[in-house]
């Protein structure tokens, strides 16, 4: 069985192709001008995640085994680790104070799952256990979230004119957006359905390997590999659910422009981008 270190020794060179790998990546992003929809450029982004990812990851490198030792700081790491969750969640939909509704979807998806599992002691309360378990999760929840909100936020943007022709026929304001925002919040999903359809032909996902290289056999690792894909299509489904209910009932918003645009009064605006609910 071939260990871990011996596939990927921490040393200098390791230091070194990180550094390229990170560097090139930047500068692709320069060079093909990859910019978000107000124009921000998408390399500083990267370079600068590179160099967080392995601050925090020597972090919680340095801090995991004492965290595991005792159930009150696993589970203020576990806060921790929701919390900041959110934060990136709302600020990646929105720039207003309705980013800590973002809690919501991510909590309904990742929860009931955790709580299934240490009940049914499929997961034991330790935290070399617990901890990834929950970061995967966390780490799905978080991007179909993510998705779901700005694609929803998006398309109620862009096609504002529906929103309003079915306010026009009687329908009420939750489900004139969601007529229109459903269909593109569901999107989120097709990262997570694509990665489960392609398992083991296209991919071997992080748990699979690392199981292999910790030394379990290839049933049990791709057991536990069948287990985190099912369990991220769930978290994933109920967290694209749960924000596009909240984005429908103007829970989850943008801000109108500055002008609010022509032919836009108070109702308009709040239609164009979900600002209040019924």
């Amino acid at each position: 069985m071939l260990a871990a270190a011996a596939l990927l020794p921490v040393n200098a060179t390791l230091g070194v192709v990180l550094a390229v790998l990170l560097v090139a990546t930047a500068g692709v992003a320069a060079l093909a001008h990859l910019t978000d929809a107000r124009g921000r450029g998408y390399a500083r982004p990267v370079a600068v995640a590179g160099l967080r990812a392995a601050v925090q990851l020597a972090a919680v490198s340095a801090l995991i085994g004492w965290v595991v030792r005792a159930v009150p700081l696993l589970l203020c790491f576990l806060l921790l680790m929701f919390s900041v969750a959110v934060r990136t969640a709302g600020r990646r939909i929105t720039e207003n104070g309705t980013w800590w509704w973002t809690a919501v979807p991510i909590g309904a998806g990742v929860v009931p799952v955790v709580v299934v599992l240490l009940v049914t002691g499929l997961v034991p309360l330790k935290g070399i256990a617990l901890v990834p378990v929950t970061g995967i999760l966390i780490g799905g929840s978080l991007t179909a979230t993510v998705l779901a909100g700005r694609r929803a936020l998006d398309e109620l943007r862009t096609r504002h004119g529906e929103v309003e022709a079915g306010l026009a026929l009687g329908l009420l304001d939750r489900d004139a957006r969601l007529e229109i925002a459903r269909p593109a919040a569901s999107d989120a999903l097709l990262p997570g359905l694509d990665q489960t359809r392609t398992v083991g032909l296209v991919t071997l996902p992080g748990a699979f390997v690392g199981m292999l290289l910790g030394g379990a056999s290839p049933v049990l690792a791709g057991a536990v590999q069948l287990f985190v894909l099912v369990a991220l299509m769930a978290v994933q489904v109920v967290a694209a659910a749960v924000v596009l209910e909240l984005v429908a009932r103007g829970r989850l918003h943008r801000d109108a422009p500055a002008g609010g645009g022509a032919g836009h009064g108070r109702r308009g605006s709040r239609t164009l981008d979900g600002a209040e609910g019924e």
